[in-house]
C-alpha cells in the first residue's frame, strides 16, 4: 500500500523574540507562550490537542542524591509539537512519564488544559493519551489489528466502532487493515513495525500523544519519511505531541518548539528550531550537534536516547502495557 498523502509544505523560518535560559538563571519559573500563530507551518485543521504545562515540577528517585528532574516549567500549547531533547538521562523520559502517571512527581504539578493531572483517575488519564516507545511496544502474541483495538475495547466502545476506527487509523499510518492488520509484530518490517506503534497510541482519538524516542530502531531513510508522515498526521488530526529524543536533527525536523533539555531536565533553552543554531560554546545543544551519533546512522544526535541514565528509572523492557493499565 502507498505512503498516507502529507501536506509536504516545509517548516518555514519564523522569527520572534528567543526565550533563552542560560546556565546561571531559573528556567523553573519560566513558561514560554503560545505561538500558534507564529509556527511558520500550516495549522492543523482543527486543534484537538490539550495545552501540557509541566509547572515547577521536581522528581526525586529513593536513595538518589540527585533529582532526576529539577523543577522544569515548561509550557506547551494546543496543537503544537514539541520535543524535548538532551543527552541519556537527562530526564526527559521521567517528563513524559510524568505528564500520563506513570510516574508521580516529587513535588510541583502536570496540568492538561489547566487541570492538575494529580487528580485525575490514572487509567482513564493513560487511555486518553497516546504513548509510543521506541519499540513500538506492541503485544508480540496478538496481530496488529488486535493491538490497534487494546484501548477502545477497554473503553467499552461497541466492536463496530472499534473495527471501523482500527481500519481508519491503519490507513492513517500507511498500513493495509487486510492485509497488515491481520499480520503478528515478529512479520512486520521496523518501518512497519513503527507504524503498527504508531496506529495503537492513535487509536483511542487521544488528545495529547506522547512519543518517547518513537524513530529510534529504524534505519536513516525510514526515520526520514516517519517523521514527515507523523508531521502529516498531526496536522490533519491537531493533536498536542510531546516528543523526546535524543538526536538534535529529529528535533528541529519535528518540533514546532525545541526544549533543550542538561542533566537533571534543566532548561537550557526553549525556542523555534531556526533560533537552535548557532549554539553557545560548551551548551546542551552544541555537544548534541558535536556527538555523532553511529546507533543513527551519524544523523547528529547520541545515539541510543534511553533514560537508563535517568536515576532511579526502570527501563523499557517488560513495560510493554504499562502506559494503559
Amino acid at each position: 500500500m502507498g505512503e498516507p498523502a502529507v501536506d509536504p509544505t516545509p517548516r518555514a523560518a519564523v522569527s520572534y523574540p528567543a526565550t533563552s535560559y542560560p546556565a546561571t538563571s531559573s528556567p523553573g519559573e519560566r513558561a514560554v507562550p503560545a505561538a500558534r500563530e507564529v509556527r511558520g507551518t500550516p495549522a492543523p485543521r482543527e486543534v484537538r490537542g490539550a495545552a501540557v504545562l509541566p509547572r515547577r515540577v521536581t522528581k526525586q528517585y529513593p536513595g538518589q542524591s540527585r533529582a532526576a528532574v529539577g523543577g522544569l516549567t515548561l509550557e506547551v500549547p494546543a496543537g503544537d509539537v514539541v520535543t524535548l531533547v538532551g543527552p541519556p538521562g537527562c530526564g526527559k523520559t521521567t517528563v513524559l512519564r510524568m505528564v500520563n502517571r506513570l510516574l508521580d512527581p516529587s513535588s510541583g504539578s502536570v496540568l492538561l488544559d489547566g487541570e492538575d493531572v494529580a487528580g485525575m483517575d490514572e487509567r482513564a488519564l493513560r487511555r486518553g493519551i497516546g504513548f509510543m516507545l521506541r519499540t513500538g511496544g506492541l503485544f508480540p502474541h496478538m496481530t496488529v489489528a488486535a493491538n490497534t483495538a487494546l484501548v477502545p475495547r477497554m473503553l467499552g466502545w461497541p466492536r463496530r466502532r472499534t473495527a471501523a476506527r482500527v481500519a481508519e487509523v491503519l490507513e492513517l499510518v500507511g498500513l493495509d487493515p487486510a492485509t497488515d492488520g491481520r499480520r503478528h509484530p515478529a512479520e512486520l518490517s521496523p518501518g512497519q513495525h513503527e507504524r503498527a506503534g504508531l496506529a495503537r497510541a492513535l487509536a483511542a482519538e487521544p488528545r495529547v500523544l506522547l512519543l518517547d524516542d518513537p524513530f529510534g530502531a529504524v534505519d536513516p531513510a525510514t526515520r526520514h519519511t516517519l517523521q514527515r508522515d507523523l508531521l502529516g498526521i498531526q496536522r490533519r488530526l491537531g493533536l498536542t505531541v510531546v516528543c523526546a529524543t535524543g538526536d538534535l536533527t529529529e528535533a528541529t525536523t519535528l518540533g514546532d518548539r525545541v526544549a533543550v533539555l542538561d542533566r537533571g531536565a534543566r532548561l537550557v533553552r526553549y525556542d523555534t528550531p531556526d533560533r537552535q543554531q548557532p549554539a553557545p560554546a560548551g551548551d546542551a545543544a552544541e555537544r548534541l550537534r558535536a556527538t555523532d551519533g553511529p546507533a543513527r546512522g551519524g544523523t547528529g544526535g547520541l545515539g541510543e536516547s534511553s533514560e537508563a541514565g535517568d536515576s532511579g528509572e526502570a527501563s523499557e523492557a517488560g513495560e510493554t502495557g504499562e502506559w494503559w493499565t
